[in-house]
């Protein structure tokens, strides 16, 4: 077994609200997980040092809400072809990596690439953040997810589905494929030109049989809900996430607290549109976003107040919000009333714990894997500090950027 000393740096495992100076911890080469965590002077011994210099070490970034397939800049939705979004997944899985983000689930592919990726990688490897895929996103027919995919139109971004019978089926199918999250669109959405952000699209007993479906085949439930009823039914239902949550009800915060539901805002998705998008989108994408930022904003801050359980996501892929820009989302968070820890906490130990990967990631803790970053200041005075261009990315104990 080969050992790996990373000594000489200030040390936010993710676990607590504090840095610990003068740190310094052991990777087992072979595993790439850490093997020692501690701080002052190292009495062991190891195959190679690497001396961090004083700089700042924090987990890897742990994105809970991406869409590898699409490019954030062309926004094309319709008749894309496997080919083309294969290609552009790998662009941005990489880019992903490189700014930080060194695990992602993604929230609805077309074709199952995600899943696919997923499953030929270690015949064929990539540079990205590991995966949890969730394959193709259940829509109703004419809902946000049901657009035209293929060449020849051939086939559909999502499963197309129309009552609890066809949802059954539906999960059924996504998990004989490989998902090992099913989404869910619940409402309508920006990106969907047939529908209003506040529509009410699956029903409660279709979101209850995916949940239902989706529990006993040990996934999770991801629900895309930006309108208030929506959002209700998809907590009732039992999903382990509300995703965006832009019209999120004091009484639904409540609720979220009751059962335990997550919460991943998205802040940057509703961001970028409106400041980006100008001349460039369509307008009705334009509209729906400029409607409820300001509200959005104003609803997530009431949940983070209330310590409803936090992950972090960025929707990265939908309009002008690409993957290199995943850590402005910590930002953001901040700025809708997050503590600096709070935000950070979310972007590890809490979508770790949504994705049920909290026992290899999340935090720098011995036992898991050795995903971290390397930064010039203190994440924990300013989450800025982790949107640093230069940052040294470690994946699985080993240097990609």
């Amino acid at each position: 077994m080969s050992t790996t000393l990373f000594n000489h740096c200030n040390l936010f495992t993710g676990t607590k609200d504090t840095v610990t100076p003068d740190a310094w911890f052991t990777v087992d080469e072979d595993s790439g997980r850490l093997s020692e965590v501690g701080s002052g002077e190292f009495n062991g011994q190891a195959d190679r040092t690497v001396d961090l210099q004083g700089q700042y070490v924090m987990p890897g970034l742990v994105d809970a809400h991406t869409h590898m397939m699409m490019n954030a800049l062309t926004n094309k939705l319709y008749y894309l072809t496997e080919t083309e979004v294969t290609l552009q997944a790998l662009e941005n899985l990489r880019s992903a990596l490189k700014a930080g983000v060194t695990y992602v689930r993604d929230c609805g592919a077309a074709f199952n690439v995600d899943i696919k990726l997923n499953k030929y990688r270690k015949e064929h490897p990539f540079v990205g953040p590991e995966i949890l895929p969730s394959g193709r996103p259940m829509s109703m027919t004419g809902g946000h997810g049901d657009f035209t995919e293929g060449e020849h139109g051939e086939t559909t971004w999502g499963y197309l589905v129309d009552s609890p019978e066809e949802m059954r089926h539906a999960v059924r199918l996504a998990f004989k494929e490989g998902a090992k999250n099913i989404k869910v669109m619940s409402t309508g959405g920006i990106m969907s030109a047939t529908d209003q952000v506040d529509d009410t699209e699956l029903s409660l007993e279709e979101l209850q049989m995916a949940v239902k479906e989706a529990h006993s085949k040990h996934m999770t439930v991801a629900a895309h809900a930006e309108g208030a009823r929506g959002i209700h039914n998809a907590i009732v239902a039992g999903v382990d996430s509300v995703e965006h949550g832009c019209y999120l009800r004091p009484e639904d915060v409540d609720l979220m607290k009751e059962k335990g539901t997550f919460l991943t805002p998205t802040l940057i998705a509703g961001y970028t549109i409106p400041k980006f998008g100008q001349g460039k989108l369509p307008q009705y994408m334009l509209d729906k976003a400029e409607a409820f930022l300001d509200d959005f904003f104003e609803n997530v801050g009431r949940a983070l107040q209330a310590n409803v359980k936090l992950a972090f996501g960025t929707d990265s892929g939908t309009p002008f919000n690409e993957f290199k820009d995943a850590p402005m989302e910590l930002s953001l968070m901040v700025k809708a009333g997050a503590s600096n820890y709070q935000a950070l906490r979310a972007a590890g130990m809490g979508s770790a714990e949504l994705l049920r990967v909290d026992k290899d990631y999340g935090s720098l803790e011995a036992g898991k894997f050795a995903d971290f970053l390397v930064l010039k200041d203190n994440p924990l005075a300013d989450v800025s500090a982790v949107e640093q261009a230069d940052k040294v990315v470690y994946q699985h104990g080993q240097q990609k950027f």
